[in-house]
């Protein structure tokens, strides 16, 4: 008889809430994922960004759960949770203007024996082993979304959280990313993929989470999102 049990869950959120004053951002988030790459699409102000920062433990929450490989890391400094295997890829990059890339990569403090580490690093990047000496601020938008993918990666985390990776990307390092991101994948790695891009993100995701009003409100295949034209229409008002 064939085995068919499911892969174990990585991270099962339950009934998640977040306020910015009186405003109720977070809604009783819920849901749950296994290795398999996962994305959340939605409209701005959604709610999407919120959630991967009170998941980070960037900003507090009300009450719920947020449960890593069968720890609750609500309440955790950020600091803990990366320690415990989870990576952020923030939105707009964060890099360090006056640091330069080598310098962004040795301050993380890889191991050499690791997956990652900064040999590996430049053989997946090639472009930043070119611009190793160069600055943060010297570096265009698609080398600083590769810096930000890099830095995160030399944690070498069971979970990596990419907040917007494509935004403001040109089509050819888009598809750049992309390819980093399926060699991931097939190596193994969970992937939470917060994104505006429908194409990038039913590209490359087996599961699409959709955010309405700080609430979860559908769990579809990405097949399904990629095709169904309604759907689009419904949660992202794309035709």
């Amino acid at each position: 008889m064939p085995d068919i049990t499911p892969s174990p869950e990585i991270l099962d959120v339950s009934n998640l809430n977040v306020y910015y004053g009186r405003v109720h951002v977070l809604q009783d988030v819920s849901f749950s994922m296994g290795a398999e790459p996962l994305g959340i699409l939605g409209r701005n102000g959604m709610g999407k960004s919120t959630l991967v920062k009170a998941l980070m433990g960037f900003i507090p929450t009300a009450s719920g759960e947020a449960n890593f490989e069968g720890t609750n890391i609500i309440g955790l400094p950020s600091y803990k949770i990366n320690r415990r295997g989870i990576a952020y890829v923030p939105q707009g990059r964060r890099i360090f203007r006056s640091l330069t890339v080598h310098e962004h990569l040795t301050m993380v403090g890889a191991p050499k024996n690791a997956r990652w580490n900064i040999d590996a690093i430049y053989e997946t990047f090639p472009r930043l082993a070119e611009r190793k000496k160069n600055g943060g601020a010297d570096l265009s938008g698609g080398e600083q979304q590769m810096l930000a993918i890099a830095r995160a990666l030399l944690s070498n985390p069971r979970l990596l959280v990419m907040d917007e990776p494509s935004e403001g990307l040109a089509p050819t390092i888009v598809d750049h990313i992309a390819e980093v991101f399926r060699s991931l994948v097939a190596d193994g790695q969970a992937v939470l993929l917060i994104e505006q891009n429908l194409r990038f993100a039913t590209d490359l995701c087996d599961r699409i989470l959709f955010m309405v009003n700080g609430q979860i409100a559908a769990d579809l295949p990405a097949e399904k999102v990629a095709r169904d034209a309604q759907v689009q229409e419904k949660y992202l008002g794309v035709i």
